[in-house]
């Protein structure tokens, strides 16, 4: 039942207290004079190695992961964890190849890279692509999922919870970076808190339905033996959601594709980075891929233990809805109504923790775009620092509005994390191609930067709905496929464009972007640490294939 107990609303509170003080206490005490732009968009530099790891991974993790990776665990096993580990790899490839290239071209915005490597075209129009998905599905999406998650605990409407979540996250967003940076610390501290308890509460549960106590280690025993299908990591084409995760694609494919245009080209997930130097800003991300490592045991195992206690008779009615269908994303809102008081008010805190923090980051970075790439060059481009940082913080109140207005219409969603990452899917081969042909092939030419962003979309909508149009004819790639296809596609056209129609010396001259092997040279530490990520991705992939 969503009923609170005294002492959760009093953990609640205790949460809501520390997050808006400490918030509160980190701008007035690092406030300037004058707030700059970069100050506020950036952080100036100001953040910490794990201020910036832990606030990648609050920017990341929020109710798509609690609610929809669980939802994903009960629906197809731990294969979903993917997404995850692999991120682990692909954040130590940012940080040595991609980060550096950033830091030596001084770039605050993606916007801003396209524009000095290519031209203003491609930077604007990739800046609308980026700031229509970061509205219309980022921000959308961890509404809509926070929001349900919410009022299926508590006893408020999922209107109330919308409106809620909003305001919260515009509090915290408009203190500006260097407010979200800190704070996310303590909000990564309470969203791992809370969610090892949720997942403490499933394993017990499942080791007591099956008459063993509360032993959490006989409860993964019990998953073990009842959800053998549910525990590998890699799906052959005979299972039912191979089109969802297919095979060894999730490795090699379309995953890496993904993960290196979400943690490698992202302005919300780069911008963390971006104000601090090389040293610091590679060590946050390293400490953000060993955060990540912990992810699917807080995210995917509750899943799959509600899996297994719904396939032996228990939450039958919790997991249907009012038309009865089975509703895979209600496992982790189910879980924590089943929490003692005061856990189920520290799960709350946790989870609206995730929320919070990623809509914050998100909300940021929409702003930083439409500031600086939009206002600043299109609408006003004599615009003092105090106007930039003005214009970013209505840009957040109309962003969130915008937002909270949409997410309602997510509702006949089944499973919201695999929407989120098909319809992102749509626009990340190209952009990725764009990128990385940027970086490391001079020859790119701003031609072919255009095409890239002009067809990205046309491109993966083509794979998507080509075998509808034929009648089965064309084949059905799943969309991690299509992605791997879609790259493939644009990169070779991107290079047939740039060698029969080479750019004169000159203007060539002006899109450049600098790049050296000196920039990927790493610390002894760096490759210690990575060295024991990629053991324990060989590890678990090895026990769990």
């Amino acid at each position: 039942m969503n009923v609170l107990q005294t002492a959760d609303y009093i953990v609640f509170l205790i949460y809501f207290v520390i997050v808006s003080s400490y918030g509160m206490y980190i701008y007035r005490s690092k406030k300037n004079a004058s707030t700059s732009s970069n100050e506020y968009f950036l952080a100036e530099g100001s953040l910490t190695w794990w201020a910036i790891g832990a606030s990648l991974i609050a920017s990341n993790i929020s109710a798509e992961h609690f609610i929809g990776m669980s939802g994903s665990g009960f629906a197809i096993g731990l294969a979903i964890a993917s997404y995850e580990w692999m991120s682990a790899a692909t954040l130590i490839v940012v940080a040595m190849f991609i980060l550096p290239v950033y830091l030596k071209n001084k770039i605050f915005t993606m916007p801003q890279f396209l524009a000095k490597r290519y031209n203003g075209t491609v930077s604007t129009i990739m800046a609308i692509i980026w700031l229509l998905i970061y509205v219309f599905v980022n921000l959308t999406s961890i509404i809509y999922l926070g929001a349900l998650a919410i009022s299926s605990i508590a006893p408020v409407s999922f209107q109330f919870c919308v409106i809620g979540l909003s305001l919260f996250s515009i509090i915290v967003t408009l203190g500006g970076m260097k407010v979200i940076g800190y704070t996310d610390m303590f909000q990564v501290i309470v969203l791992i808190l809370g969610g090892l308890v949720t997942t403490y509460l499933s394993l017990t549960l499942l080791s007591e339905q099956f008459g063993f106590g509360k032993d959490i280690l006989k409860g993964l025993l019990v998953l073990k033996q009842e959800a053998p299908d549910h525990l590998h990591m890699i799906l052959d084409k005979s299972s039912p959601h191979y089109a969802e995760l297919p095979g060894i694609s999730v490795l090699v494919g379309g995953m890496l594709i993904n993960n290196l245009a979400y943690w490698g080209c992202n302005q919300y997930i780069v911008q963390r980075a971006l104000g601090a130097d090389l040293k610091t800003a590679r060590k946050g991300i390293l400490f953000a891929a060993f955060l990540k490592l912990l992810v699917p045991i807080i995210a995917v195992l509750p899943g799959i233990a509600m899996y297994v206690m719904h396939q032996n008779g228990m939450f039958q009615k919790e997991m249907i809805d009012a038309v009865g269908v089975l509703k895979p994303d209600q496992a982790y809102p189910t879980l924590m109504n089943l929490l003692p008081a005061g856990l189920k008010g520290v799960a709350l805190a946790a989870l609206t923790a995730a929320i919070v923090a990623s809509l914050a980051g998100k909300a940021n970075s929409i702003s930083t775009i439409f500031s600086l790439d939009i206002y600043k060059k299109y609408f006003n481009k004599e615009a003092s620092e105090r106007k930039l940082v003005l214009t970013g913080r209505w840009v957040v109140v109309a962003a969130m509005f915008i937002a909270a207005l949409v997410a309602p219409a997510l509702k006949s969603l089944d499973q919201a994390y695999q929407f989120i990452q098909e319809y992102v899917g749509f626009f990340s081969p190209g952009v990725l191609a764009i990128f990385l042909l940027g970086m490391f092939w001079k020859k790119t030419t701003a031609s072919a930067g255009l095409a890239g962003a002009l067809l990205t979309v046309p491109i993966a909508a083509v794979l998507k709905f080509l075998p509808v149009w034929t009648n089965g004819a064309f084949p059905d790639y799943p969309f991690l496929d299509r992605m791997t296809i879609a790259f493939f596609l644009i990169v070779i056209m991107m290079v047939l464009i740039s060698l029969l129609k080479p750019e004169p010396k000159l203007e060539h001259e002006m899109h450049k972007i600098e790049v050296d092997t000196a920039m990927f040279k790493v610390s002894s530490e760096f490759i210690i640490g990575s060295f024991i990520i990629c053991g324990i991705l060989v590890a678990l992939y090895t026990v769990f294939w």
